[in-house]
Parts: structure tokens; C-alpha cells; sequence
């Protein structure tokens, strides 16, 4: 008889499991299921996900990247956030050249990406029509966010790709007690702010096309907050 004892699974394994498995909003599922049937041409030949999409990193993760909602053709699409998108391309080179990430280019959710000291996560965990979730949207998925929040017991830095992202996680500090009042918590690029238990608040804007393609956001100004999160979470500078 094997008496050897099983690990059981980490919260943020049942945690994304419960995320995939999530039908809390009607509108969300019907647009990924249609996006994954009918796929864009380019991509004709792939499977799409089509299912919430699930966060990554690693468990032990300092610091926490906290995006929008998963592309319609790139995280639902590949299962993986920020993979397979403009916003990916722009993101996974910084993420590697920070020290964050194992390699430089993200294709799919099998071409041996990993992650160090950092986790990925969004606000909203299905593709949302014109990339603008509904407040109610944002508010079904916010239990997940506070419980993966919870279940990383080493992190330092919470990084916010956008201004959705931050009123996501300020939302969090609120709903959990941890601040009274929202105060001084302002959106910007490179704005920091200590925030209860020993961590920081960060915040850059999003890597959408519509951002990195005007200008409005460079490969260095991002590159910046994140070597800044490094310094932060007390991780060696890269």
C-alpha cells in the first residue's frame, strides 16, 4: 500500500479552476464563445480558448501585474494573459528584460514561459466586448482578485497596467477594509503609494496598441516602473 502523502493543491490552482469554470456573466460568455467560433482569419487554423482566462506566475510571486480583461484574439485565444496580442509583444520583452520573465516572446500557453517573483492577473477574466467591461462585470470578478490577492503571502508590489486595473485594486483595498477612503489614490503613470501591510501600489498605462503606438507609452517608461517594482519588492536590480 503507498501511504506516500499527496500534496493538496495550492489556493491559486483551485482558484483559476474556479475562474475557468465561471458563468457569472451571460454577456461575457456569449461574446467569447462567438469570437472563438467565428476566430479572426489570421488565426482560422487555431483553437481558440474561449473560456475565462486564468492567471500565471509564479506562487511565490513579490510582485502582482494587474491588467484590464483578457484580448478577444490574444488571451482568449491562447488561455493566457497578455499572450498572443499587441499588448503581449510590447509587455513579455520589458517583463524579461526586468528579470520577471523567463524569455522574451509569448506565443501560447505551451512555449515554456515562466515567470519569476511575478504573477499576472486582470480585473475581468473574460474577453469583454470593445474592451469595456460593465461595472457589474468588473464587480462579479472582484471576489477573484481579492482571494488571489490573499493567496500570495510573499508579495511586496502591486503594478496596475492601466486605469481600469488600479480602480480595480483600490476597489480591493476598500472592499477589504485596508483603507477607509480612496483619498489620494490617483491614476497616473509612475505614480507610487505605500499602502497597508508593507506594500506598494504602482501604476503605468496600459500596453494597448492604442497607448505604445502613439507614443504615449515607450518600452522605457514601463521598463522604469518595473525595475522600480523590483527595488520595491526587494528583488536585485536587472
Amino acid at each position: 500500500m503507498n501511504l506516500t502523502p499527496v500534496a493538496a493543491p495550492s489556493p491559486l490552482i483551485l482558484l483559476n479552476e474556479r475562474v475557468v469554470a465561471c458563468q457569472k456573466c451571460p454577456r461575457l460568455r456569449r461574446h467569447c464563445n462567438e469570437v472563438a467560433e467565428k476566430k479572426r482569419r489570421a488565426y482560422r487554423e487555431n483553437e481558440y480558448w474561449g473560456r475565462p482566462v486564468p492567471s500565471f506566475g509564479d506562487p511565490t510571486a513579490r510582485v502582482l501585474f494587474v491588467g484590464l480583461a483578457p484580448g478577444a484574439h490574444g488571451s482568449n485565444r491562447t488561455g493566457r494573459p497578455f499572450t498572443g496580442d499587441g499588448s503581449g509583444d510590447f509587455l513579455y520583452p520589458l517583463l524579461h528584460r526586468a528579470g520577471f520573465a523567463s524569455q522574451a516572446n509569448s506565443t501560447h500557453r505551451g512555449d515554456g514561459m515562466t515567470l519569476r517573483d511575478a504573477w499576472i492577473t486582470s480585473v475581468v477574466r473574460c474577453a469583454p466586448p470593445g474592451n469595456k467591461p460593465l461595472p457589474e462585470e468588473i464587480a462579479a470578478c472582484a471576489p477573484y482578485l481579492d482571494e488571489e490577492i490573499a493567496a500570495l503571502p510573499e508579495l511586496r508590489v502591486i503594478v496596475c497596467l492601466g486605469r481600469i486595473g488600479f480602480d480595480g485594486v483600490v476597489a480591493h483595498l476598500l472592499r477589504t477594509g485596508q483603507i477607509a477612503r480612496r483619498g489620494e489614490l490617483l491614476f497616473g503613470h509612475g505614480v507610487e503609494y505605500r499602502i497597508p501591510g508593507s506594500r506598494w501600489l504602482l501604476a503605468s498605462y496600459h500596453p494597448s496598441l492604442q497607448n505604445t503606438n502613439t507614443g504615449k507609452l515607450t518600452p522605457a517608461m514601463m521598463l522604469q516602473v518595473f525595475r522600480r517594482a523590483r527595488r520595491l519588492a526587494g528583488l536585485a536590480a536587472r
